[in-house]
């Protein structure tokens, strides 16, 4: 059988993805009482066993994602730190919080964080739609501490509505502090819970074309353009990868959030805990199991 080069690909897949997502868009939030419990997790088929063996993340869940059926789990429901992949939640909060195309000054409270930075600087102004693109591109902490701040006031205010957005999309056991990701005693979710967070940020058509970015020319009000390169290895390792976000704290270890489409099915990926040589290896022996299986 010939072989299709990956960018013909990319261009055959864009119709499907946007009817899967289109799908997707159409199905209701699954939502839970403030008291409930989360729903015990039954995956309908598992990994070949040598493919779940060699798995090296702590905790692990693969999701469908129309649907949001669990087809694999690992630890799914243990709670950690799941550094960057928060930021996901950050970008879903930006979107509810009003239009993207809003200005955003810089202040310097917002560049004074490590170790991930685009480089913005104090009095700069952008749209809130080039700095969630270089958040979800590039990971940036400064861009997400600019964003909350410019959202909420404050960065501990826009936690508060990082928590209340998250229990209104079912991420019962999940606690954030900041926008960014980087450790805080008292900040955690589950692999369970980021995968509610992932299917809900694919069903934003702009969050979509993002993560999917490879390369990104941020430009900075002084005409200054800065290439940004999507943290994503698996972007370039499977043609049918959407993207998703990747994260690395030594708190959390490597976290890498992943979602692919093939043949009209699309799953989301969750490793948590892996290793810097190994989270690539296990986001793509998921995706693939279950998109080419």
């Amino acid at each position: 059988m010939a072989m299709v080069p990956p960018m013909m690909l990319r261009v055959l897949l864009a119709g499907p993805i946007a009817l899967l997502f289109s799908a997707c868009a159409s199905r209701p939030t699954t939502s839970f009482s403030a008291s409930s419990t989360p729903p015990r997790i039954t995956p309908t088929t598992f990994p070949a066993p040598s493919v779940s063996a060699s798995v090296r993340a702590e905790s692990y869940l693969v999701m469908e994602t129309i649907t949001g059926r669990i087809l694999a789990a690992k630890n799914a429901h243990t709670t950690r730190a799941v550094a960057s992949t928060q930021k996901l939640l950050t970008a879903l909060c930006v979107l509810r919080a009003g239009p993207l195309d809003t200005s955003v000054t810089v202040q310097p409270y917002d560049t004074q964080v490590e170790p991930s930075k685009i480089g913005i600087s104090a009095g700069e102004t952008y749209t809130r739609r080039q700095l969630v693109k270089a958040l979800l591109v590039r990971s940036g902490n400064d861009v997400a501490r600019a964003l909350a701040r410019d959202v909420s006031g404050s960065e501990t205010d826009f936690a508060d509505l990082m928590n209340r957005t998250a229990k209104s999309i079912g991420m019962r056991q999940s606690h954030f502090k900041n926008a960014h990701g980087l450790t805080e005693e008292g900040q955690y979710s589950t692999a369970f819970d980021l995968a509610l967070l992932a299917r809900e940020v694919t069903k934003i058509p702009f969050y979509r074309e993002c993560m999917r970015t490879r390369e990104y020319p941020f430009r900075f009000p002084d005409g200054r353009i800065k290439i940004l390169t999507n943290t994503n290895k698996v972007l370039k390792r499977l043609p049918y990868c959407t993207g998703m976000k990747t994260g690395y704290t030594r708190a959390a270890g490597r976290c890498l959030i992943s979602s692919g489409v093939l043949n009209g099915k699309g799953v989301i990926v969750v490793a948590l805990g892996s290793t810097t040589a190994e989270i690539w290896n296990d986001s793509e022996k998921l995706l693939r199991v279950h998109l080419e299986g």
